[in-house]
């Protein structure tokens, strides 16, 4: 929006999406059972943030630092992009992949490594795209993915573009006036 006013433009930011996360306890069951798992694939900074959520709730961020985040920090942890890396790097695990910048390098990434013998687990959202788990698939890896949450329209998306239309209608009357 800078950039825009630095050329002469005035922009205005109306945020039209919101994030609304599910199957949280299912999530933190897995999560807690890393002896059952290969690794942790997250391709957005959103999955990440469900591991933060399964934290917070009932003093779980104890057991996280007391043994499950060394028990994950065994395993490898494939990422796409610097965001989702610096998130994971939060919750103390080493990310690999950030530099695949889609899901497909991604999985080609995993592809390229020593199977592994246990699933992947692959939190995601419900628009996720088939790509990475076809590839996996195809390759024999095992991967088992949960949908931990979703694309909402913005809560506030009515009151402010009728603001934003509302002070526009404004403007012009005062510039008639």
């Amino acid at each position: 929006m800078q950039e825009l006013g630095l050329r002469g433009l005035e922009a205005t930011l109306i945020p039209v999406l919101s994030f609304e996360f599910l199957s949280l306890p299912t999530f933190w069951e897995k999560l807690s059972r890393p002896e059952g798992y290969g690794g942790l694939i997250f391709t957005s900074p959103r999955a990440v943030e469900a591991v933060e959520l399964s934290l917070e709730q009932d003093g779980k961020s104890e057991v996280w630092k007391k043994s499950l985040r060394e028990a994950w920090s065994a395993k490898p942890v494939y990422v796409v992009g610097n965001a989702t890396a610096s998130l994971v790097k939060k919750l103390g695990l080493e990310a690999e992949g950030e530099s695949s910048g889609n899901a497909e390098k991604l999985a080609e990434c995993i592809c390229s490594r020593e199977p592994p013998a246990l699933p992947l687990l692959f939190p995601c959202g419900a628009l996720k795209g088939e790509v990475l788990p076809q590839m996996l698939k195809d390759k024999g890896i095992p991967m088992e993915s949960i949908i931990v949450y979703q694309k909402i329209p913005h809560p506030g998306i009515q009151v402010n573009l009728d603001s934003y239309y509302s002070k526009q209608v404004g403007a012009v009357s005062r510039g008639l006036g």
